[in-house]
């Protein structure tokens, strides 16, 4: 019998392939739709690991998302946003601000 363990690391796996047969979707689309992008993964990563007893830093978090060191996938990949992508960027950091 598989454990739920063993599940969640399978999904999470597919989540990382998904997102990098997937390029073209940019971290600033997933911010502003999903409000969590490929660093808020590493970061996550970052944390239950370290909660975890394990030392992983940052970097080597998002070559774990990215599949690559991050500044090739940057240079590669990510395109600048855009005004309209920033105004909701901005708008959705200043609610949850407010909110807090």
């Amino acid at each position: 019998m598989t454990d739920k363990t063993e599940i969640e690391a399978a999904v999470f796996r597919r989540l990382l392939d998904h997102l990098d047969n997937h390029k073209e979707v940019q971290n600033i689309e997933l911010m502003n739709l999903a409000d969590f992008c490929r660093n808020c993964l590493a970061k996550w990563y970052v944390s239950e690991a370290q909660a975890r007893g394990e030392d992983i830093d940052y970097e080597g978090a998002r070559e774990i998302v990215y599949k690559m060191p991050y500044s090739e996938w940057k240079a590669n990949h990510q395109k600048p946003a855009t005004e309209a992508q920033m105004a909701i960027f901005n708008q959705k950091a200043a609610a949850k601000k407010a909110a807090q």
